[in-house]
């Protein structure tokens, strides 16, 4: 299968969990994959996996939550590749504090990235994305963006954002053909988890809310949802929320 032959990707956050694996499905379905990150020895790891599979992809370095950085990745992108047609926003960052004990350093740094970033990246896609009708943009948000966690008022907000951002770009666009989605994964198996233990003090009942089973999803089920969106297939989804997450959201 095929589905993104002739298409150009961008994926953040590919050095690493969601991200490379959504790198790595686009790649191997064909598509053109512009890799970006902050890590860039892991980002390399990523493309050269992609190559010794078949697969088409190049690295650039990028931080989104600067948008110097993000208007540099995408001016390369549209650069070497002649446009882009489909931008993942997957780049996230999260941890459990006590509210009370969360310090605005703390905030900001999770606001920088998980919703500044997507804002930044999809700012400055947006004229090369709008040139086309059928090119799209997928946004990782999370349960923490559909319902309330403790210890993740930070998280929350963020999440939270990303979904409000991606509905309202989602209508502002529609007639012009663009469309954009997210994704909403529970826990996966990806190095943010090490930043998600139990705060001291915390209640375990609280804690128990946040997941109906004891596994995590494999990065590669939430990379699947996100090519599903990003795919001719869903043509006519657009403004939709996709949880992935066990039934998380929905108890």
């Amino acid at each position: 299968m095929e589905r993104f032959k002739d298409k150009i990707a961008l994926v953040t956050g590919a050095a690493s969990g969601i991200g490379r694996a959504t790198a790595e499905l686009l790649a191997a379905e064909g598509g053109q994959v512009v890799c970006t990150d902050v890590q860039a020895e892991q980002l390399d790891e990523t493309v050269s996996t992609i190559e010794k599979a078949g697969g088409s992809a190049f690295a650039i370095r990028c931080d989104v939550t600067d948008p110097a950085s993000a208007e540099a990745a995408i001016a390369t992108c549209v650069e070497k590749n002649g446009g882009i047609n489909v931008l993942c926003n997957v780049a996230g960052i999260g941890s459990f504090v006590h509210t009370d004990q969360s310090t605005p350093e703390h905030w900001n740094k999770i606001i920088a990235v998980n919703l500044n970033g997507t804002f930044y990246m999809s700012r400055a896609a947006l004229p090369h994305l709008l040139q086309a009708k059928g090119n799209n943009i997928v946004n990782v948000a999370s349960t923490a963006g559909m319902m309330g966690q403790a210890y993740s008022a930070a998280y929350c907000a963020s999440k939270w954002g990303v979904v409000g951002l991606t509905k309202s770009m989602a209508v502002e666009f529609a007639k012009r053909g663009l469309r954009v989605n997210a994704v909403c994964p529970g826990g996966v198996e990806t190095n943010i988890l090490a930043g998600f233990l139990p705060p001291e003090g915390s209640d375990r009942h609280l804690m128990a809310r946040m997941g109906l089973v004891d596994w995590f999803t494999k990065p590669s089920e939430i990379a699947e949802g996100i090519a599903y969106l990003a795919s001719d297939a869903a043509s006519s989804v657009n403004g939709t929320t996709l949880s992935i997450d066990n039934g998380t959201a929905a108890g």
